[in-house]
């Protein structure tokens, strides 16, 4: 049975794959984005034949146009709210910290006011990230015990702790998920794995901070929107999701694969470059909760995933070439 979902940050890489995932299995989707729809090469859910009929996409800032937005949610009557929404970028939230507070925790606190009053909602699904762990030693399991070490991580902690006051206050329907380094085709180009495929395929040098020797778990935006989906539908109400593979490598055996995959020298596909400020040595999350209690299992392996994104970065080259390679903010 078609469901009405709402997804908030539509236009982001997660959002928009996990808008197509909900167009292929039938329900209805309200997209919400600050920004216009960019190119359709970024936006997978346009590929879908039933996009015209089962998709509808609103502009709205949650910082300039809470009303509307509010407005427009309620009276779409969703069962499920997904919400992607949120002001990324580790390194730069040191440039202007209050941009990442105003978005990522004060905007948030005003939408989920107004969320925990509407009725029928049967979840909430609010898409965090590990970055609020800091470092970890090992696989860990989800915990509250947060160490977040930039302030991008301690916005997006803040907001979590808030809604868990929701939960225990209000039963606000809340549950969160936490995924590991997602990646694959149509993601933005200042991303770590499309920006290292752009520079292989166009001679440009990408700078690996710190040497990349920091270890991370790399997982296809298939396999999350599978994942979000069923915490979506059968999730418990105040409790958390790891989104992870088991395969780690360091940020530097990926770049190596990358440049094995596409035919370039190592050593003439990238510059050392120092380490980025508050950067964490590593992100290790067991997803065993996931896959014992909810059935899931990640079906994409590294390699077959990489290849994917490079033939979509060919296919789409001279598209690419137009769109901005470098992160730009947006307060």
């Amino acid at each position: 049975m078609s469901k009405p979902f709402v997804v908030i940050g539509s236009n982001s890489f997660s959002g928009s794959n996990f808008a197509r995932y909900l167009l292929e299995q039938g329900h209805q989707v309200l997209g919400v984005s600050r920004s216009a729809e960019p190119d359709a090469v970024f936006l997978p859910y346009k590929s879908d034949p039933s996009y015209p009929d089962l998709f509808k996409f609103f502009q709205g800032n949650l910082n300039t146009d809470h009303r509307a937005v509010v407005d427009l949610i309620r009276d779409f009557s969703p069962k499920y709210v997904v919400n992607f929404a949120a002001q990324g970028m580790v390194a730069q939230s040191w440039d202007s910290p209050e941009d990442w507070y105003q978005t990522n925790v004060v905007a948030q606190v005003r939408l989920h006011d107004a969320l925990r009053k509407l009725r029928g909602l049967k979840k909430y699904v609010h898409v965090t990230t590990p970055e609020v762990y800091g470092n970890t030693d090992g696989w860990i399991i989800e915990n509250n015990n947060f160490a977040p070490s930039t302030p991008y991580a301690v916005s997006r902690a803040s907001c979590d702790l808030h809604l868990m006051s929701f939960f225990r206050a209000y039963q606000f329907p809340v549950v969160f998920t936490r995924a590991a380094n997602v990646y694959g085709p149509g993601q933005q180009l200042y991303r770590i794995i499309p920006r290292a495929l752009m520079c292989a395929r166009t001679g440009q040098t990408l700078k690996l901070h710190g040497g990349g020797q920091s270890v991370r778990c790399f997982i296809h935006i298939g396999d999350v929107a599978e994942a979000t989906y069923q915490v979506a539908l059968r999730g418990e109400s105040g409790q958390c999701y790891h989104i992870s593979t088991s395969q780690k490598t360091t940020i530097r055996g990926l770049v190596e694969l990358i440049a094995s995959m596409t035919g370039i020298a190592f050593s003439d596909l990238v510059e050392i470059s120092d380490d980025r400020l508050g950067k964490d040595q590593a992100y290790l999350l067991s997803s065993a909760k996931l896959r014992e209690e909810l059935g899931w299992t990640d079906a994409v392996d590294l390699e077959t995933g990489i290849a994917e994104t490079l033939d979509w970065v060919e296919a789409n080259l001279e598209t690419l070439l137009d769109q901005p390679q470098a992160y730009i903010h947006k307060p």
